[in-house]
């Protein structure tokens, strides 16, 4: 299973967003292997409130409906015990300024088991999962990969 983040739901439908040809890319490919996929609650709360400031409100709603609604997805509803454990990863590092989305994220995932992130946020890789699209493989390289 892979963790999906903020940026890809975002960069897949803003073609004027820096990471959107790789989003475009990995999206794809998750269509293609088949898999399922997570994010959490406060991902999609994330997501949807950037592309409603960014493309309006009718386009993030439009969106959402299409992330709350998926059948591969999985949105995890976190518990206010994980997020009394992102409060504390997030004192944990604060010298690098992570979001409490992002821990919560990480709480997530390591209840989960889950250990890649179709992430573009160099936070997932400082926590100590692996980021996928690796930027450090080749187009091909991460897509048998994946």
């Amino acid at each position: 299973m892979i963790f999906i983040d903020t940026g890809p739901f975002i960069a897949r439908h803003l073609a004027r967003d820096q990471h959107h040809e790789a989003a475009v890319r990995g999206w794809r490919q998750l269509a293609r292997l088949g898999r399922r996929y997570l994010t959490t609650s406060f991902v999609v709360d994330e997501a949807v409130t950037l592309l409603a400031r960014r493309a309006g409100a009718r386009f993030a709603a439009e969106r959402a409906r299409a992330i709350l609604t998926s059948e591969r997805l999985t949105i995890a509803r976190p518990t206010a015990d994980d997020e009394l454990a992102a409060l504390e990863l997030m004192e944990k590092f604060e010298d690098q300024v992570v979001s409490f989305t992002d821990c919560i994220s990480f709480v997530t995932m390591r209840a989960r088991g889950v250990e890649r992130a179709f992430a573009f946020d160099r936070h997932f890789r400082t926590a100590g999962f692996t980021l996928w699209p690796s930027a450090r493989r080749s187009q091909a390289g991460y897509l048998r990969n994946a």
